[in-house]
């Protein structure tokens, strides 16, 4: 039999590091197969899964603090992103805002023209108003008059006289026509004058405007029934305008002494600036004038100021020659 050398034997004797590696791997896949096999056996309920859930608890605290270290690394992490973020990136979403900020400003528009019209219709249904639409192009020319431009002229039926309303009522009545184009004097223009009557009481009077845009309710006789806050409507009278139509509210009234007259102020429904979309009332029916009735009443009332303006001048008048006739006779004394 040959000899072995040392160093041939110390070599065979000796274990070799791959073959200890791989026999500890083996056995930890046996444990952990064991150990799987006998925690599935447990059903939720035995001490492995009593060990698992201890050592869970044990270590929740550490996994928050890790996670409370963390947050701030990872915010300037993002920090850092968004600084070093490309021109190209940033002037996209610039853009994409701007984008969104215009269409935004469209919806609303858009949402409010369509409440102006719903408005308008809304009044040509409830007032059973013949009408035509048609829209504001500008405001007055000059500062001394109040009038508004129409986008709609004599190629579209529309004719001086005509009433032009708003979706709250009447704002004015057609002065000039062109092919294209119409302006529209408004009721609080100081040439203005429109047949009114308080809905409440059904007092009669007319409406007419002033250099300074006030409007005001006049022929009231003072033993009418008016309050501040009644509201003012078309009588109907004359033929113009429809009866019924908002004019605007009294917003204050006055009774000098020995006057005949309330001295009204009308606060209007509407202003002027606010006008965009507006209905040219193109025809009257039977119904929207005023009746006999009506037209008497107004007349009776006319004829009672006619009289009590008559007798009071009348009173005037004999209280100063009485006081001539006295002063004659001191002189003759």
């Amino acid at each position: 039999m040959a000899l072995l050398s040392p160093h041939s034997a110390r070599t065979t004797g000796m274990p070799r590091k791959g073959a200890t590696g791989g026999r500890l791997a083996t056995i930890l896949c046996i444990i952990a197969l064991i150990v799987f096999t006998l925690s599935c056996r447990e059903a939720g309920h035995g001490p492995i899964t009593t060990t698992r859930d201890l050592f869970s608890v044990i270590t929740t605290p550490v996994r928050g603090i890790g996670s409370f270290i963390a947050s701030p690394i990872k915010g300037m992490g993002n920090i850092f992103s968004n600084l070093t973020a490309s021109q190209e990136t940033l002037s996209d979403l610039k853009a994409q805002n701007d984008k969104l900020r215009a269409q935004n400003a469209e919806l609303s528009e858009a949402q409010q023209s369509a409440e102006r019209l719903q408005g308008l219709l809304n009044l040509k249904s409830s007032y059973k108003l013949e009408s035509t639409a048609a829209h504001v192009v500008s405001g007055s020319t000059d500062s001394w008059s109040s009038t508004i431009t129409i986008d709609k002229g004599s190629a579209a039926g529309m004719q001086v006289g005509m009433p032009v309303t708003d979706s709250t009522g009447v704002i004015g009545q057609i002065s000039e026509v062109g092919p294209t184009s119409s302006v529209v004097r408004l009721i609080s223009d100081e040439s203005s004058s429109v047949s009114a009557m308080v809905q409440a009481s059904r007092a009669q009077g007319m409406l007419v405007g002033s250099a300074d845009g006030t409007l005001r309710l006049t022929l009231v006789t003072t033993d009418q029934s008016v309050a501040v806050g009644d509201t003012i409507v078309t009588s109907g009278l004359g033929g113009i305008y429809p009866k019924g139509l908002p004019l605007g509210t009294v917003s204050s009234i006055e009774k000098n002494a020995g006057a005949m007259y309330y001295v009204i102020t009308v606060k209007p429904f509407t202003k002027s600036s606010s006008f965009e979309e507006v209905l040219v009332i193109t025809s009257l029916t039977d119904e929207q004038q005023a009746t006999n009735e009506e037209a008497a009443q107004a007349d009776k009332q006319e004829s009672s100021s006619t009289s009590a303006a008559s007798t009071t001048a009348a009173t005037d008048d004999a209280a100063a020659q009485s006081s001539e006739d006295e002063s004659d006779t001191k002189q003759r004394r």
